[in-house]
């Protein structure tokens, strides 16, 4: 036996991670894994708040059929589903986890079609199931705090190659005439990273952008365009690194380092995901795909299970109706 095997102490795997697998696997698992993560050991009601709640039985002594719960305080039915992401569906819990499991886990994402094939669904189902898990994955905007530190600001551009029928006269260049969706990012050096689809990047729209994620305290990284010269007036600090002249860091007097590595470093995982794992994204849908790779992006300093279960709370008083997810943004 190699002396490096003997000598490397056994890393201790977490209560999600042993559990995952076989909650993948049995439906009654499942649904109990999911009514821990969402209730600890303590169920309560949906409706009610109480904990004066009893699990309903069949005629055997074992569970319902259907997992039912039961109040004694307004004598109300309900299940783990009620006021989640899942409620009202009839994929199994099972495929709910496995779901999850490789949202959260997969660096660049898993398709549709993968899940369709692992699960036996079809693609119908998986599709919507998968776009509700990125809407469980979407960051509450109401409860979120403005960034601080030193924030970087940039944009790229998703789509295929321009095509030239498409580009005008009067406007070349392949960003200025080609279809390609434009995507703005904000991000807090060792911290979190905010994204927004929008139809074209305008001084207007990377203002707001900017005014509702960055705190003006901050002091402001971005690139030489020429929008953001007046928009970094309303910021502490600007600081500029120019790409045309190939300068992508600078080190300043006061010893900090503008650039945007961190927004760049963003947008080369998004990419690799929809070009590798996706292949195809519609405009309708590209901000669920980006609010996916922000979770991870946000949550890459903790584990896989606790970011699983990060993610099934998050699921928690949410819902996205099958019109809204494949029928239109």
């Amino acid at each position: 036996m190699n002396k490096k095997n003997v000598d490397r102490p056994e890393l201790e795997k977490s209560e999600v991670i042993q559990a995952i697998p076989l909650a993948c696997a049995d439906e009654t698992t499942a649904v109990e894994f999911f009514e821990k993560q969402r209730w600890g050991n303590k169920p309560l009601c949906v409706h009610c708040q109480s904990d004066r709640v009893y699990k309903m039985v069949g005629r055997n002594g074992s569970r319902n059929s259907r997992y039912l719960w039961r109040c004694r305080e307004c004598n109300e039915q309900y299940t783990v589903r009620i006021g989640t992401i899942y409620e009202d569906s009839r994929l199994p819990l099972r495929h709910w986890c496995y779901a999850f499991w490789r949202a959260c886990t997969s660096k660049k994402g898993v398709s549709a079609l993968e899940i369709q094939r692992h699960c036996e669904i079809t693609y119908k189902s998986a599709l919507f199931l998968m776009h509700r898990v990125r809407f469980a994955m979407a960051p509450d905007e109401i409860k979120s705090e403005p960034l601080g530190g030193t924030v970087e600001c940039d944009e790229t551009f998703v789509g295929g190659k321009p095509r030239p029928e498409t580009l005008l006269p009067e406007k070349k260049g392949y960003r200025k005439g080609s279809s390609k969706t434009p995507v703005l990012a904000v991000t807090e050096r060792g911290g979190d990273i905010r994204t927004k689809v929008v139809v074209n990047v305008t001084q207007q729209n990377l203002r707001l952008f900017l005014a509702a994620n960055a705190s003006q305290n901050a002091m402001l990284n971005t690139d030489q365009c020429n929008m953001y010269v007046p928009i970094g007036k309303s910021w502490k600090r600007h600081d500029v690194v120019n790409h045309s002249i190939k300068e992508y860091a600078r080190k300043n007097p006061d010893g900090s380092v503008a650039h945007v590595n961190t927004c760049e470093s963003f947008f080369s995982l998004l990419k690799r995901g929809l070009i590798g794992t996706f292949h195809a994204v519609s405009k309708e849908h590209l901000h669920r795909y980006c609010d996916e790779f922000s979770f991870r992006w946000n949550n890459r300093k903790i584990n896989d299970g606790d970011r699983v279960a990060l993610a099934i709370k998050s699921a928690i008083g949410k819902r996205l109706l099958y019109d809204d997810a494949v029928c239109r943004a």
